[in-house]
């Protein structure tokens, strides 16, 4: 089910590796049930809404297309327990059951996001308050996630599903809720909010001290006095319904947001707690997120899932593999494992300012591009048209009357297509050389206060990850205390808040021979939510041999020229300052305000093995793509595959023994590909030594490892 928000817009073998492959599809469920396949397509089906003598010819409909996963329950609690204490679970086990008879196993969801009315109306508080104090009158994605009586009920609900199906030879995971998001702002979360900076800072003397409160008379000399009000007034902020614009500390904003993340993930863990008491070791347990959302920190929420998984909808416009692609990165980063797209974009989404469809072989070509970025199952949201409700509009594989729709031969062609390609991507994951790392305090610290209307965080990442993707055919994203010594560069655009773990991390990795290079606005905070007394980048500039001596946001472009050509900043630059002889200058300011004009833009520092790089300008598109070839070529990062056409993407998988590569053409032209080897093509049989690719075109091709 989706969300209208607009935050949708918003290695190595060794087990640390982020593309280490989910082993639920490699699993025996049972003596008498086969394993399902490596590679999983699937769809969101809700027998409930159906009459039962129907369910027969859907799941048949599915077995023609190649379906072997099935998403049920995550929004029929009033179908499972239609009054309180009152289950019926019969029904979903026959439903379970009979797509198992189709060679078709289940994802079982909990049904929490969409209580239904008997609960509401008699447990008012499990709603969820808003912002501005009125209580949420509808139910999907408006629950009270720190009520207990709402915990309480969750519990039981999935206690008993787990107690009726942990052991069903045909469940082979479990997904938590439904796209978490909005916290509640009761009184009740405001108290148990209090408690929580208790424990994090003990006393009220190390609060105010670390929030630095004596700023604007903002002293508390009461726990009671702490608000919860941290409206931030841009289009940016996920969950910004009221107000009156920015709260005036980034310690209360930050605090806040680390709550919400421990009180979602103490909210999925009270579901998981109740299903791992029961279900069986092969039923791993997953839920999922929305891209780029940041409402709260999703490594944090993470921590007590089996694996991770997102739900990709393009909504508006089509495929860009960069911003898609990075997306799943994320996701992949938050486990540092394969990961699954449980819910896709069936054609059109409903939400968008325009919501078109995508492509004829668009839907084909976006699902190869998941898996080439280490997707293990790819499932649409939904298998057939609901008769009504909000969603009327978005996309599915069947129509209301139950008959095909044009889009499902794509996806039954892509059913046969992974079946064939199965066994080849089995046990495959991605063994990246270079890192982009990130963090949601960074995040939230630059959105609250962006200081230039443009300046977006994901765009910021994103200007780097784009042309160093397209050298590198690999990237992984995950936080700066990941393990990091397996990558050749690792870049931090906007680490804007650096912990001393952080530091420490980054440190050991370019004392150990790795070259970091981190990007503008980077080491303004440290972990306490405050200003860092040291200059940019704080504990980290003593290694860089020099700091950030001023920033300036732009009213319009500023040139900067040197190593990387004659290029211009938008946005926002900083300069810096050469504090060490062995401080090398890469690029500086042209003629502009005065203040920038010839001092340094960009320097780097050779610390034993490694080297360090501090870029202060958010540098243009060409600036960016020839900073990149710098970057990636002292530190030796190779492609795995070679060079191609533009508009062509690589994404290599690895196994003990053999490469998998996945191409996919997202450019409006034909384009053949020279391979560096000959390779087998595993779609169509035969070994190859070029392939050609129309637009949307596909290939799978696999080498031994050498």
């Amino acid at each position: 089910m989706k969300i209208t928000c607009r935050a949708r817009q918003g290695l190595t073998a060794c087990l640390l590796s982020v593309g280490v492959s989910v082993a639920v599809a490699q699993r025996p469920v049972s003596n008498n049930v086969p394993p399902p396949p490596p590679l999983l397509l699937g769809t969101s089906w809700y027998p409930g809404q159906w009459p039962e003598s129907r369910w027969p010819a859907d799941l048949e409909l599915m077995q023609k297309a190649h379906i072997h996963v099935v998403r049920v329950g995550d929004i029929e609690w009033s179908r499972i327990e239609p009054s309180e204490g009152q289950y019926d679970l019969d029904w979903l086990e026959r439903a379970i059951d009979g797509a198992g008879a189709h060679g078709i196993y289940t994802v079982l969801s909990t049904p929490t996001a969409a209580p239904p009315q008997w609960l509401t109306e008699k447990y008012p508080k499990t709603l969820r308050t808003k912002e501005d104090g009125s209580r949420s009158r509808v139910t999907d994605w408006d629950i009270n996630f720190d009520d207990a009586k709402y915990r309480e009920l969750c519990h039981d609900i999935a206690s008993r599903m787990a107690q009726r199906f942990g052991h069903n030879p045909y469940v082979i995971a479990w997904q938590i809720d439904n796209e978490i998001n909005k916290p509640s702002f009761d009184a009740h979360t405001r108290e148990d909010f209090q408690q929580w900076l208790k424990n994090q800072y003990k006393t009220l003397d190390n609060l105010n001290a670390s929030w630095s409160t004596v700023y604007w008379s903002e002293t508390y000399s009461n726990w009671s006095q702490i608000p919860i009000t941290t409206i931030v007034d841009t289009p940016l902020y996920p969950y910004a319904t009221s107000g009156e614009g920015t709260p005036p500390n980034l310690g209360l904003v930050q605090s806040w947001l680390s709550f919400v993340s421990d009180t979602w993930r103490s909210y999925e863990k009270n579901q998981i707690d109740a299903i791992r008491e029961y279900a069986r070791p092969h039923q791993l347990i997953t839920t999922n997120t929305m891209g780029w959302f940041d409402g709260f920190d999703h490594y944090v929420v993470s921590q007590d899932l089996d694996f991770s998984a997102w739900d990709d909808y393009p909504a508006q416009g089509h495929l860009d593999v960069y911003r898609n692609g990075s997306t799943d990165d994320l996701t992949r980063g938050f486990k540092r494992k394969n990961f699954w797209v449980i819910e896709s974009q069936p054609g059109n989404a409903y939400w968008g300012d325009i919501s078109n469809a995508l492509d004829k072989g668009e839907v084909r070509a976006m699902a190869w591009h998941n898996i080439g970025h280490g997707a293990d199952a790819i499932s649409y949201w939904q298998w057939r048209t609901a008769l009504n409700g909000l969603e009327l509009y978005n996309g599915t594989l069947v129509g209301a009357d139950g008959k095909p729709l044009p889009l499902y031969s794509e996806v039954a062609q892509l059913g046969a297509e992974f079946e064939k390609a199965g066994p080849a991507l089995a046990g495959t994951s991605l063994r990246s050389q270079v890192a982009i790392l990130h963090t949601y305090p960074s995040f939230w610290a630059i959105k609250w206060m962006p200081m230039n209307k443009g300046y977006d965080p994901i765009d910021e990442l994103l200007s780097y990850y784009s042309p160093l993707r397209n050298i590198a055919q690999s990237i992984d994203i995950v936080q700066p205390t990941a393990p990091l010594a397996q990558y050749k560069l690792v870049v931090a655009p906007g680490l804007n808040v650096l912990s001393d773990a952080d530091a420490k991390n980054l440190i050991a990795y370019v004392e150990g021979g790795g070259h970091l290079v981190l990007g503008q606005r980077s080491g303004f905070m440290h972990d306490n939510q405050g200003l860092d007394p040291q200059r940019q980048p704080g504990p980290l500039a003593d290694l860089l041999g020099g700091r950030v001596v001023q920033y300036y946001a732009l009213e319009k472009p500023v040139p900067v020229s040197g190593q990387w050509g004659n290029n211009t900043s938008k946005l926002w630059v900083e300069f810096l300052s050469v504090e060490k002889p062995d401080v090398q200058v890469l690029e500086s300011y042209g003629a502009s305000n005065g203040w920038l004009d010839s001092q340094p833009a960009a320097i780097t520092r050779k610390v034993g093995k490694g080297q360090i790089t501090y870029i202060g300008a958010w540098l243009d598109e060409q600036g960016m793509a020839e900073a990149a070839k710098w970057m990636t070529s002292i530190s030796n990062v190779k492609p795995a595959f070679g060079p191609v056409p533009k508009g062509v993407e690589v994404d290599p998988r690895f196994g003990d023994d053999h490469t998998v590569f996945i191409l996919v053409n997202v450019s409006q032209a034909t384009q053949t590909i020279s391979l560096p080897t000959k390779m087998e093509d595993v779609l169509n049989g035969g070994t190859v030594q070029s392939v050609t690719l129309p637009n949307y075109g596909v290939a799978v091709l696999s080498e031994p490892n050498q």
